[in-house]
Formats: C-alpha cells, structure tokens, sequence
C-alpha cells in the first residue's frame, strides 16, 4: 500500500495542556481550601462520607497535593519570569 491518498496533519484533535493548567494561583488556593473542606467535611461524617473515613480523607489528601503542585508551579513560573526580566534589563544596562 503506498497511502498516496491518506492524509497527514500534525494537528491535535486536543487541547495541549489539562484542564487544571490555567487555573492559576488562584485557582489553586481554591483547590487547596476546598481539599480541606472535604477532610472537615469527612470528619464531621456529613452526608455524603464515605463509611470508610480513610477513603475520605485520602479523596481530600489528592485535591489539596493537586492544588499544593499547581501553587509551586505557578510560583514558581512567576519566579522565573522575574527573573528572566531582572536579567534582561541588567543586560540592557551593561550594553548602554
């Protein structure tokens, strides 16, 4: 077969990043503050917690590490573009 008739895109059929990467610092403090409010939620056992408090408790463990991750991503994205910006202007100066 010579797939004289295919055709080939690089296109993706796809967005390239996940959902959670635009949420930002902000929208990781909200992760982080509503992984709290299900461990509190589990521990008061409302309506909706699991029998098992562990399995609870591990739920509201994941939501609060993916806002922790996201927070240290993004502030760590900040520190390096002010940086980069620090070392460009320093540049600027040595070169006038």
């Amino acid at each position: 077969m010579t797939g004289k008739g295919v055709d080939q895109s690089d296109e993706r059929g796809y967005a390239a990043a996940p959902w959670w990467a635009e949420l930002g610092a902000v929208g990781s403090a909200a992760l982080i503050a509503f992984g709290a409010l299900v461990a509190v939620w589990a521990f008061f056992r409302l309506p909706g917690t699991p029998e098992n408090l562990a399995q609870g408790y591990y739920q509201a463990a994941k939501i609060a590490a993916i806002g922790l991750v996201m927070a240290g991503s993004a502030l760590l994205g900040r520190r390096r573009a002010r940086t980069a910006v620090t070392e460009d202007t320093s540049e600027r100066e040595e070169g006038a």
